[in-house]
């Protein structure tokens, strides 16, 4: 299983556009097929070395994760996501 996981620290970091970022990512679970688990949540704590999103996504394999990350869907919400985040950081692991 490989599990995939990033965070965004979003321009402004307004709680409107925080809501409407992690909504779209939720729909990433049923648009695309290889996605065997996906679970996004917002930051409660708000300290000044919280990012404001944490997506947690899982695979089968590593060409899932290929496939999810050329998916059409995963595409269009990257290019918005990168359109507004201010910094993301990633893992990628194999359980």
């Amino acid at each position: 299983m490989i599990t995939h996981v990033i965070l965004f620290k979003l321009k402004g970091g307004s709680k409107e556009n925080i809501e409407k970022t992690r909504d779209l990512l939720l729909t990433l679970k049923d648009s695309v097929p290889v996605v065997r688990f996906l679970e996004a949540g917002t930051d409660v704590l708000r300290s000044e070395r919280s990012y404001d999103i944490a997506l947690t996504v899982r695979f089968d394999s590593l060409e899932d994760l290929e496939a999810y990350q050329k998916h059409p869907a995963h595409r269009k919400i990257a290019d918005y996501v990168r359109s507004i985040r201010e910094a993301a950081a990633v893992v990628d692991y194999e359980s």
